[in-house]
């Protein structure tokens, strides 16, 4: 995950503070590991969650991750 984690985030994010830092890398790591299809894992997560089962595309809605950096969709 650290080639992952420089590229998809800290590349695109500034932080002001180690708290700050912290904070943001929590949240990077609950949407890496929850939320963000893996192509190792054929496109599902490590952690199962309600959204990585599917998600009817007839009626979604958008979820912000990491101050809105990503989106996925989940159901409405």
């Amino acid at each position: 995950m650290d080639s992952a984690l420089r590229r998809e985030y800290l590349d695109q994010t500034l932080f002001w503070t180690a708290a700050d830092l912290e904070a943001k890398l929590l949240a990077f790591k609950t949407y890496y590991n929850g939320y963000r299809a893996h192509a190792s894992l054929r496109g599902q997560t490590p952690i199962k969650t309600p959204e990585s089962e599917g998600v009817n595309f007839k009626c979604y809605r958008w979820h912000k991750h990491c101050r809105g950096l990503y989106q996925t969709p989940t159901a409405a």
